[in-house]
């Protein structure tokens, strides 16, 4: 079971997991259909708009079994889109307590009933994460207040329950905040650029652990793809002028 070599970085992003937030209608959606061969689980309405394979979801039963679908790989997707993943919890609570008959989450006491929604919610995103497939969460955002040892400050977070939230955001790879950006144009008034936060701040949640994206991108797929493989061409190619010479006498080695 323990491995013989070192496992190598993904380099595309449809082998990666990825979280992307922001506030409604900013685009979201509309980017995540540029995906490779993308499917939207769609827990909500909202994309009539697109044109998309999309599978309706209602309840956690319908997750449940198109998650056994993906799983047998009978199909020619690449991304998994599920829009919303904060729909997608809403239904796992929804889940837990019609299986323990009851009418909240508080109502087993002493937390129980939040911990065998998360461990549920948990174990289908864990399932899903570790397809072979790329997986995308989509989810709102909105302002807390955060405290810290320093006092009290504003942080824009994905709209999930605190604990949800940080099962999801440890687990992605990248964690895509879509916001406005201001910039003053000739004329000196101000002009609002929709952008893609992709580095950790004080301010919003944000991170990306392959390293290869600017601080702040265009919101628009090709600009991300363009950042996302040049940062990957231009490791390859350091890497490649890094690679020692060969010595005198190892070039003179005849072939055998």
């Amino acid at each position: 079971m323990l491995p013989k070599t070192k496992s190598k970085p993904k380099h595309t992003l449809s082998d990666l997991t990825a979280l992307v937030y922001g506030p409604s209608k900013i685009g979201k959606s509309t980017w995540c259909s540029k995906a490779d061969d993308a499917l939207f689980l769609a827990t909500e309405p909202g994309l009539n708009a697109l044109e998309v394979f999309q599978t309706p979801i209602t309840c956690w039963d319908d997750l449940l079994q198109a998650c056994a679908e993906i799983a047998e790989g009978k199909h020619e997707f690449k991304t998994i889109v599920v829009d919303t993943v904060d729909n997608a919890y809403k239904m796992c609570s929804d889940y837990v307590c019609k299986k323990f008959k009851i009418e909240h989450e508080s109502d087993l006491g002493y937390g129980k009933g939040y911990a065998l929604i998360n461990n549920e919610f948990q174990r289908v995103i864990n399932k899903l994460a570790f397809l072979p497939y790329g997986l995308i969460l989509i989810s709102h955002s909105q302002e807390r207040d955060i405290e810290t040892r320093t006092g009290k400050h504003t942080r824009i977070v994905p709209t999930l329950p605190e604990k949800a939230r940080k099962l999801v955001t440890g687990l992605v790879d990248l964690i895509l905040f879509c916001d406005l950006d201001m910039k003053t144009g000739e004329d000196g008034k101000p002009v609002w650029q929709r952008v893609m936060r992709t580095k950790p701040s004080p301010n919003y949640d944000a991170g990306d652990r392959t390293g290869r994206l600017p601080e702040v991108i265009p919101l628009d797929f090709p600009s991300f793809m363009k950042a996302f493989n040049n940062t990957a061409a231009g490791a390859a190619a350091s890497a490649a002028r890094t690679k020692p010479e060969p010595t005198a006498s190892a070039a003179a080695k005849p072939q055998q």
